[in-house]
């Protein structure tokens, strides 16, 4: 297994803080303390995962189409897309589960204080 870097949980919060890109400014800084508060209480636990992903391909369904315009004839085979499963490695936060609620619930916590609202809104 690989080791994971001592910076990595600094940068998942700054990369969480750029990817909740939804709510207002207020929140996003609420949710960024909170965030970093968490990350402390509940440190992530790296573990790799085998998953099971889907990706999607064009498969030929056995049928043609032909289109006759003049003397010429185009045909063209049908086709369908499927969804494939295929299994991969992914490294996962074993610990996010227990604290992403306790981050969602902090945050509106803090923006019913301050704002009165869990959303922040003024």
């Amino acid at each position: 297994m690989s080791r994971v870097p001592k910076s990595l949980p600094y940068l998942c919060v700054i990369a969480l803080a750029l990817l909740s890109g939804c709510g207002t400014p207020e929140y996003r800084a609420e949710k960024q303390h909170c965030e970093a508060q968490w990350m402390l209480k509940i440190p992530p636990e790296y573990r790799q995962e085998i998953v099971t992903k889907y990706r999607s391909e064009e498969r030929l369904t056995g049928q043609t189409t032909c289109q006759t315009i003049g003397n010429v004839t185009n045909c063209t085979q049908m086709t369908r897309t499927v969804s494939v499963p295929y299994t991969d490695v992914e490294t996962v936060d074993i610990r996010a589960a227990q604290r992403n609620p306790q981050i969602a619930s902090c945050t509106a916590r803090a923006c019913a204080a301050k704002y009165g609202n869990s959303k922040c809104e003024i």
